[in-house]
């Protein structure tokens, strides 16, 4: 045994230093919370039901929307804001009052109903903005014939 030690100890001592020194090189060089990089910027699609092409005077048309997200961030915020350029109507979401035009809204959900009562006898379209707080958006349009 004394002959093994003597013959093998040297390599022994220098394998501990190495494994020291290895077990300090992985402690020092831990991440620091500001060099983590984490994703908070996902894109997303927008999904739309099909809706009618005619619509009369004082009719509502429901529009079903679903956010489709590219990966999920808790404190990711969707927003709508819309704007009619032909025929009147309103616009809102759920039972809630209609959207202004142009005024940006929050989404409290990332899938939802939108509902648009005609207020004209000519022809209407109208676009709306889904946008997040990242500054993605996406732009859906509709247009509306009349049936009056």
């Amino acid at each position: 045994m004394k002959i093994l030690i003597r013959k093998y100890g040297l390599h022994l001592q220098a394998m501990f230093m190495l494994l020291a020194m290895l077990v300090c090189a992985v402690v020092l060089t831990s991440c620091e919370k500001d060099d983590l990089d984490i994703q908070q910027n996902y894109p997303f699609e927008v999904q739309v039901m099909p809706v009618p092409k005619d619509v009369s005077n004082g009719q509502t048309v429901e529009i079903r929307v679903t956010i489709q997200r590219s990966g999920n961030f808790s404190d990711a915020n969707y927003y709508i804001r819309y704007f009619q350029f032909d025929g009147q109507g309103a616009l809102r979401y759920y039972s809630e009052p209609p959207y202004m035009p142009n005024d940006l809204c929050l989404l409290p959900q990332t899938q939802f109903r939108l509902y648009y009562t005609s207020q004209s006898t000519v022809s209407q379209s109208f676009d709306i903005w889904i946008s997040d707080n990242f500054g993605n958006e996406k732009q859906i349009s509709f247009q509306f014939n009349s049936r009056d």
